[in-house]
């Protein structure tokens, strides 16, 4: 059966496999191979490419880059450019010109260590060529390396003092340097102070008998302790405090535990009277008054809180006696620990069983 549908599209094709296409004509290649070819076009133009004198090939591939560095097709200048570096140019000048260019072209490519392989090339063969300096600035400046952007353009202004270009470029880097000195202070001032108050605050914990005892792989509580802001002789501790329930294995946070404030205070805030009780709370045994808190300290003593007892008077209660090894509350990830019971129960009982044998076992 004859189809008299008419011609039919060709199918399509996107741009980049268009382009690549003509990468294989020899008319448009991006650059010449080395190897010996049987295409007899590009064979020929093999020859044109590699006939004449190094300065003649040099110069003609530094012009088909020249036309590829102008439509911004930086990588392919680039591939121009290194091959009339590798033709060994006699004439300096094209070899200048040619080790500037390619550093033009890894310049605009970020290859910023290859600008300054190019550029060190470039004034290695003349040691005033400012272009060098000025793109070995620019690569510096982009790696942060501001210290040896600026030493550049003083190495270049101190022979070629009126380049625009360069003390554009001096002025930018002596900005950055400026502005990096500026960091490097604030950060030195912010780590001494960081040292200092770690400093204040370790002196603090030994002064009130709390052992720190921080997590190996870093704190994951968003509390800290801290001083009061409202003293300013900074010498009221707030701590974070987590208050136990084992028979229901839960607990509550005290993010800011003032060490003057009695522990009643904060039952009574958390267990006040006439409230419903937790849910948790399933034999409705935490009211305020009926309530004992515990302390362990480092060395598995048990202490009772007294029901008008501060923060800081538990603290002091967790001292050593003389001539026994050091103790106190151990201070876990930033927070400290008290257990909560109902008063005078089998639960109270129990749980101080429980925790003896476990302490003696140990």
């Amino acid at each position: 059966m004859t189809d008299n549908s008419g011609p039919k599209p060709a199918p399509e094709r996107d741009s980049a496999d268009f382009l690549a296409g003509f990468d294989d004509v020899p008319l448009f290649m991006k650059s010449l191979p080395d190897e010996d070819t049987e295409n007899t076009a590009l064979s020929a133009l093999q020859s044109l490419a590699y006939e004449g004198t190094p300065d003649e090939i040099a110069l003609n591939f530094k012009e088909q880059g020249n036309e590829y560095f102008k439509g911004k097709r930086y990588r392919e200048a680039l591939g121009f450019y290194k091959q009339g570096v590798e033709a060994k140019p006699e004439d300096k000048t094209i070899l200048e010109a040619l080790l500037c260019n390619t550093a033009a072209c890894n310049l605009e490519l970020k290859n910023y260590g290859s600008v300054l392989r190019d550029c060190s090339k470039a004034i290695s063969n003349n040691e005033k060529c400012s272009k060098a300096y000025y793109r070995s600035a620019l690569a510096l400046l982009a790696l942060e390396r501001v210290d040896e952007a600026v030493d550049c353009c003083q190495r270049c202004l101190a022979f070629d003092q009126d380049n625009t270009g360069i003390r554009a470029v001096h002025e930018k880097a002596l900005k950055a340097k400026k502005e990096k000195e500026a960091r490097e202070l604030a950060r030195e001032q912010r780590i001494k102070k960081e040292q200092e108050e770690k400093a204040i605050m370790a002196a603090a914990y030994q002064a009130r008998n709390i052992i720190d005892i921080p997590k190996p792989d870093g704190s994951s509580n968003p509390y800290a302790p801290h001083w009061d802001e409202e003293d300013p002789s900074k010498s009221t501790l707030i701590v974070p405090v987590f208050f136990l329930y084992p028979q229901y294995a839960t607990s509550d946070v005290i993010t800011d535990f003032v060490e003057s404030t009695p522990f009643a205070a904060h039952l009574e805030a958390m267990f006040p009277p006439n409230a419903p009780p937790p849910e948790w709370d399933q034999n409705n045994e935490y009211i305020n008054g009926r309530l004992v808190i515990y302390a362990m300290t480092r060395r598995r003593r048990l202490l009772k809180v007294g029901k008008n007892m501060t923060l800081l008077d538990v603290c002091n209660a967790a001292k050593a006696k003389i001539g026994e090894p050091k103790d106190g509350l151990e201070l876990k990830d930033g927070c400290l620990t008290f257990v909560v019971l109902p008063k005078g129960t089998d639960v109270e009982k129990k749980w101080i069983e429980g925790y003896k044998a476990t302490r003696n076992k140990d």
